[in-house]
């Protein structure tokens, strides 16, 4: 016998092992059968009309003695009964579960049935909240495939229903958010087209594919050969570059937007309404990177669960090594556009701090928020090629600014030094900003120059151990290599520029080389 307990009321339920229906238990502990149900439907019936509930209550005693036919709205919503039970595919275990929302009473005999609660039925919303969870198998009446093709079945479907999700989320940003804002002059078009970029174009991009995935599905709801449609669809995935490196601007500049009162009171009230799912804005915009870095998992998957002998088995590994070349190519050119960002971003207090290691990199390989020896909260960015601190600020228009703070590190300058927790935080190197007092410091590390320059050590703190080893493991790696690139500048230098006092060396040993041979030939 299991209970559980919401406010006042107990929900309770029995199993009897070896029957073939649940047995089902009133307040009175009499048993009753329930009947057999093709599906698990959870039904939720209001109360009869009030003047008929001091009746039932007064019939209390006599329902004790045979079964009630009364059904009470449960506590909780039908969409929730997960919490109850958790959901299993078994036909047995659903018909279990519902008998649970049938079987609700209450554990005190002698107390007559308080009348549920009246709540107005909320209209039904146009979009669900949640995602329809179908799998291929309840799709399909009866087969008789093995375990490892219903699994590739599986994959295959899912590949499929995502990209109707993905286009479905895509129409829904374009018609909820986009064109309201522009109709209602939230935000210019100009503003807009910034923020939305060419998600426009991806719609029709992934509604080729969807139709292409979708004639592959023979009679029996079954899919044979899809790697070709693969390998000639993904090269129409380079699209995503321009849509990828647009989002830096973007994100920056929908968190500037959401400062002004209107832009902040539009987006909520669409994220507080049905449709959204209580995703906001960035999460629909971010939805199509998510959805090119899962190409590769999924074929991965179904490369696992394709036989040697299918004719998936040669063009699966060209569209596994395709895809894998095209998200390279996408993360690539983001990092290099993430990277110009916020260069431009950056507002130099002294010339000294321009240093040209910082226009040569490319890319970055983190940044993010450190604390300093004095509690200061610093935004650090560790690009390519050197290492700079800075205080967040506005500009005039409110936009983002970076303050560099203190001299910039070159990377094949740094050194390194990770401080062990538990060191003391007295004697005033760390001015009790990172420990709070006398406690002992944690997930601290100290970056310093190699030779003497403007720039001092640097004491960092991440917020916590995690956060700390990725900085650490960044922050050797750029070490390490900006080394290598400036002992191969150097040495390609020295090849190409040799010492001026190195060519008579040379000379002599030529004009030597030919003595000696005019010498032999006499």
């Amino acid at each position: 016998m299991e209970v559980e307990e919401t406010g006042d009321t107990r929900t309770s339920w029995s199993v009897v092992p070896g029957e073939k229906h649940s047995i089902l238990c009133d307040h009175a502990g009499k048993k009753r059968k329930q009947d057999p149900a093709p599906e698990p439907v959870v039904r939720i019936t209001e109360d009869e009309e009030e003047d008929e509930e001091g009746e039932e209550t007064s019939n209390h005693m006599k329902d004790s003695e045979e079964p009630s036919n009364k059904r009470v709205k449960p506590v909780v919503k039908s969409n929730s009964l997960t919490g109850v039970i958790t959901p299993v595919k078994t036909p047995a275990l659903k018909r279990f579960g519902q008998s649970i929302s049938r079987s609700i009473s209450f554990r005190t005999e002698a107390r007559p049935l308080p009348p549920a609660p009246r709540h107005s039925r909320p209209k039904p919303p146009s979009y669900s909240r949640r995602r329809n969870s179908q799998c291929w198998s309840d799709t399909v009446e009866s087969h008789d495939f093995t375990a490892k093709e219903i699994k590739r079945q599986e994959v295959i479907y899912e590949l499929t229903q995502g990209e109707r999700q993905l286009i479905d989320d895509l129409s829904l940003v374009k018609k909820v958010y986009y064109e309201p804002m522009l109709k209602l002059d939230i935000m210019t078009e100009s503003e807009l087209g910034q923020i939305f970029g060419t998600l426009d174009s991806l719609i029709p991009l992934h509604q080729d594919f969807l139709s292409r995935l979708e004639r592959l599905r023979g009679s029996e709801k079954t899919v044979g050969e899809v790697g070709p449609t693969l390998l000639n669809w993904f090269p129409c995935l380079e699209a995503y570059v321009t849509y990828c490196c647009n989002q830096v601007g973007a994100k920056a500049l929908l968190d500037q937007k959401k400062q002004q009162k209107r832009v902040e009171h539009f987006l909520r009230l669409c994220q507080e309404s049905s449709f959204s799912r209580k995703l906001d804005l960035w999460n629909f915009l971010d939805l199509p990177r998510s959805r090119l870095v899962k190409y590769p998992l999924l074929l991965k998957e179904i490369q696992k669960c394709t036989p040697p002998d299918h004719p998936d088995e040669d063009t699966l590994p060209d569209a596994l090594e395709l895809i894998h070349s095209i998200v390279a190519e996408v993360n690539k050119k983001t990092g290099e556009a993430e990277c110009q960002f916020y260069r431009r971003g950056l507002s130099y207090l002294e010339e000294s701090q321009r240093l040209p290691e910082i226009q040569q990199s490319r890319f970055l390989y983190c940044h993010g928020e450190l604390k300093n020896n004095k509690g200061q909260r610093l935004h650090v960015f560790l690009f390519e090629l050197a290492l700079v601190l800075s205080r967040p600020g506005e500009d005039r228009e409110g936009g983002q600014v970076f303050h560099v703070y203190r001299q910039p590190l070159p990377n094949d300058m740094i050194n390194l030094e990770e401080i062990p927790d538990g060191e003391p935080g007295g004697g005033g190197t760390f001015r009790g900003a990172f420990t709070g007092g006398n406690d002992k410091v944690r997930n601290c590390f100290r970056v310093s120059s190699r030779v003497r320059s403007k720039a001092h050590p640097y004491s960092l703190q991440a917020n916590d151990s995690f956060s700390k080893q990725q900085w650490i493991t960044c922050l050797r790696q750029a070490i390490v290599q900006s080394r290598d690139r400036t002992a191969h500048t150097s040495q390609s230098q020295l090849s190409l520029h040799p010492d001026p006092a190195l060519y008579h060396i040379a000379e002599l040993s030529l004009s030597s080389d030919t003595e000696m041979a005019d010498h032999t030939s006499r």
